[in-house]
C-alpha cells in the first residue's frame, strides 16, 4: 500500500508561534511513519513559508534559515505544495494537512480557507466553526442559546476607547470588580489582564487592544478551572474532566508555560454528575459551534452554587508535554501516535463526506 503525505504546517504569525513549534514537534513525532511521509511547512513570525527538513531543526529554531520556500498551492487541481529552490518551481502532491496552529492566521479560518482552496483534505475544524469560535464574542453569542451558564460580558470596540471614561462607565454598569480583559481573538491567554479596579480597567483595555479591535470583559468566575477534549467526525466524543491548578491569580501565558508549580490534574474528584454535566455540555457547544475533528472545551465549576460555567473552546489546542488535550485522551487509553492517527482519519472522513 503507497504511502500518504501529511503536510504539517507550524509556526504563524500569531502571539503563540513557538507554542505552535513545540506542538508541531509532538504532532510530527507521533505521524505513523509507515503509512504517512511528512512535509514539514514553518511559517516565520514575519510570514516567510519555508521547507523544514527534520524535528530537530524545529526544536533548535534553526528552521528558520531554511533557504528554501514551501507554500500550499491554492489551485485545487493541484493539491499540492509549491517548493521554489534557487529559482526553480515544483509541486509535491500532498494527501493531507495538519495546521499545528494556534491563534490568528492559523486557528482561525484563515489557513482553513486555503485548504479549501487547494483541495487538500486537513485536520481540525472547518473556515466557519474555526473563526468563531476564535472569536470568544461571537462563540459567546452562539453558546447563549444552548441555554448553558457562561461569566456576563460586555464587549468593547476598538474605536470606543478614544473615550475610555464611557468604556469603564459602561463596564461598571453591568458588571462588578474584579472583572477579566481579554482580546475577543487570542489564545494561550495573550493580553488577558484581570482587572479590580477602575485604573488596572483602563490599563487592561489598552493592553488587550494591542491584540485585537474587539474586547470582552467579562465578570469574574471564582471557582475550579475544568477542560475536557473531544475528537471525532460525524461521531463526536468527549473524554473525561481535567483540571487546570494555576500557579498564579489565573491561568494566564506564563502561569501555563513557565510557572513549573501550575499543575494539571486528569479525572478530579467532582460533585456528583458534575463530570457528565461537562462532557455533554462540550459536544453540545462543539456541535452548535459546527465543530469537526477536535477541540478542548473550557469550563469552571463556580465555588459556592457548584454550577458548571462555559469559559471558551479552543479548535486546535496544544499539543506540548504539558498540554490537557492528549493527556485527556491518553488517560482514555489513546496513546499520541493513536491519537494522531485518529485526527488524521477525520480529515478524510470530511472529505468523504462532502464527496458523498
Amino acid at each position: 500500500m503507497d504511502k500518504k503525505t501529511v503536510a504539517v504546517i507550524f509556526g504563524g504569525q500569531s502571539s503563540e508561534h513557538d507554542i505552535s513549534c513545540i506542538s508541531a514537534a509532538t504532532v510530527i513525532e507521533n505521524i505513523n511513519s509507515d503509512k504517512y511521509d511528512t512535509i514539514l511547512i514553518g511559517i516565520t513570525k514575519h510570514g516567510a513559508w519555508k521547507l523544514v527538513k527534520d524535528v530537530a531543526s524545529i526544536k533548535d529554531g534553526s528552521w528558520e534559515d531554511s533557504g528554501i520556500t514551501a507554500i500550499v498551492s491554492p489551485e485545487q487541481t493541484k493539491g499540492a505544495v509549491l517548493i521554489i529552490e534557487n529559482g526553480k518551481a515544483q509541486y509535491r502532491k500532498v494527501d493531507v494537512a495538519i495546521p499545528a496552529l494556534h491563534g490568528l492566521y492559523g486557528e482561525d479560518g484563515t489557513i482553513q480557507g486555503l485548504f479549501e482552496l487547494a483541495g487538500i483534505p486537513y485536520v481540525g475544524c472547518g473556515v466557519l466553526a474555526s473563526a468563531v469560535s476564535m472569536d470568544k464574542l461571537y462563540t459567546k453569542q452562539i453558546v447563549k442559546h444552548l441555554g448553558i451558564r457562561q461569566a456576563k460580558y460586555v464587549p468593547v470596540l476598538y474605536d470606543e476607547l478614544s473615550d475610555l471614561d464611557a468604556c469603564v462607565a459602561k463596564v461598571e454598569k453591568e458588571l462588578s470588580y474584579p472583572v477579566f480583559v481579554k482580546p475577543s481573538n487570542a489564545g494561550s491567554s495573550c493580553g488577558v489582564t484581570k482587572a479590580y479596579d477602575e485604573k488596572a480597567l483602563r490599563e487592561g483595555l489598552l493592553t488587550a487592544s494591542e491584540f485585537d479591535r474587539k474586547i470582552l470583559v467579562e465578570e469574574n468566575i471564582t471557582g475550579r478551572e475544568l477542560e475536557c477534549a473531544v475528537l471525532g467526525g460525524k461521531d463526536k466524543e468527549a473524554s473525561g474532566v481535567g483540571e487546570i491548578l494555576a500557579a498564579a491569580d489565573f491561568y494566564d501565558f506564563d502561569a501555563k508555560y513557565n510557572n513549573e508549580e501550575s499543575r494539571t490534574v486528569i479525572g478530579p474528584e467532582l460533585p456528583e454528575g458534575k463530570a457528565e454535566e461537562i462532557r455533554s455540555d462540550a459536544i453540545r457547544i462543539f456541535r452548535a459551534l459546527d465543530g469537526f475533528g477536535l477541540s478542548r472545551v473550557d469550563f469552571f465549576l463556580e465555588n459556592g452554587t457548584n454550577e458548571v460555567v462555559f469559559n471558551e473552546i479552543n479548535t486546535f489546542p496544544g499539543f506540548t508535554s504539558i498540554s490537557m488535550y492528549p493527556m485527556l485522551w491518553g488517560a482514555k487509553g489513546l496513546d499520541k501516535k493513536e491519537l494522531v492517527d485518529k485526527l488524521i482519519d477525520t480529515a478524510f472522513e470530511r472529505r468523504r463526506s462532502y464527496n458523498a
